[in-house]
């Protein structure tokens, strides 16, 4: 049965894999700014269900969702050159998003204070809140990915690809004997789940009978 720390090495390996997506967000942000249609259009495509959602999560009607969603963008097309770290832009539209159907209700004249706002919240639909906890994650691995060296950059970037780089070609490109990538491997994991951030967000598994 796998130990408790495998399984935690594991959790990782998988968010290291995530990571390329989320360098991903960067290239498009920056290709929207130059003014990129197409990038720009895989923005919204991309987030627009986590605007929807969060919306549900404030019970808006259908309409009243479509205008907090209208309200975001044009918001984001205004703020775009100013976001300083386009990899945050989930971050930014999910904050915006909530201000907007606060903005909303109050305007309809719910009296609804912004301190009070969860009591609108709907818990029974946890999509938006466990998208948001793999963004944290997201942040938190990119702070301490970034703290590495950066041969243990270079080399978990080369492990953690889809599809996976033969050990042959990792040792060509690193000038690294195939026998010492795996401990190297195990030493970088090593520090990363040593890393406060992370470990604040990373969850290990509890044990069971036999770890």
């Amino acid at each position: 049965m796998p130990s408790n720390g495998g399984s935690h090495q594991v959790h990782l390996a998988v968010m290291i894999g995530l990571v390329h997506d989320d360098l991903s967000v960067v290239d498009l942000v920056e290709r929207a700014r130059d003014g990129d249609q197409t990038a720009w259009d895989r923005i919204v495509e991309r987030y627009a269900p986590l605007v929807w959602s969060l919306c549900q999560r404030y019970h808006l009607a259908r309409a009243d969702a479509d205008d907090v969603g209208a309200c975001v963008w044009l918001r984001l097309v205004e703020k775009l050159d100013t976001i300083r770290e386009p990899a945050a832009l989930p971050g930014w539209l999910a904050t915006t998003t909530r201000r907007e159907c606060l903005r909303l209700l109050q305007a309809k004249n719910r009296e609804l204070p912004v301190e009070d706002n969860q009591r609108l919240v709907d818990d029974a639909n946890p999509a938006a809140d466990a998208w948001l906890l793999e963004q944290e994650r997201l942040i938190a691995l990119r702070l301490a990915y970034g703290d590495l060296s950066e041969r243990c950059r270079q080399l978990l970037k080369l492990l953690f690809t889809d599809p996976v780089t033969p050990y042959d070609e990792i040792s060509a490109i690193l000038g690294m004997p195939v026998g010492a990538i795996g401990p190297t491997r195990q030493r970088c994991l090593g520090k990363l789940r040593a890393s406060p951030v992370l470990a604040a967000v990373v969850v290990p598994q509890p044990r069971t009978a036999g770890d």
